[in-house]
């Protein structure tokens, strides 16, 4: 049931996020928002991917590293002024649960 829920709450950060992708500047959507979206995607197939797993551990922690490689980049698009403070501050809210849901995911598959 949580993967259901931590799969919606990506969701929503993605559509949110592509939204606020729109407003970059246009030298930034092939460098930077690409990087973001990538990672966004990359962090989807995942979830999906360890839904599938019977091992589930070792792709939830590639999951774990490559929500910091996001964190990293909408921190950076902040302190370079591409996106406004209300941006990120939503992004960082859905990006925290998402890491909350993801570290009760990682809890309950340790071994």
């Amino acid at each position: 049931m949580d993967n259901l829920i931590i799969k919606q709450k990506l969701e929503d950060t993605i559509e949110y996020a592509y939204c606020v992708f729109r407003h970059f500047p246009k030298s930034e959507r092939f460098t930077l928002v690409a990087d973001m979206k990538r990672s966004l995607i990359k962090m989807l197939e995942l979830i999906i991917r360890t839904n599938k797993s019977r091992n589930k551990f070792p792709i939830l922690m590639d999951l774990d590293t490559e929500l910091e490689v996001f964190r990293s980049l909408v921190r950076l698009s902040f302190r370079l002024k591409f996106i406004s403070l209300k941006q990120y501050e939503t992004l960082n809210r859905g990006i925290n649960e998402f890491g909350r849901l993801l570290g009760g995911w990682i809890k309950q598959n340790k071994k």
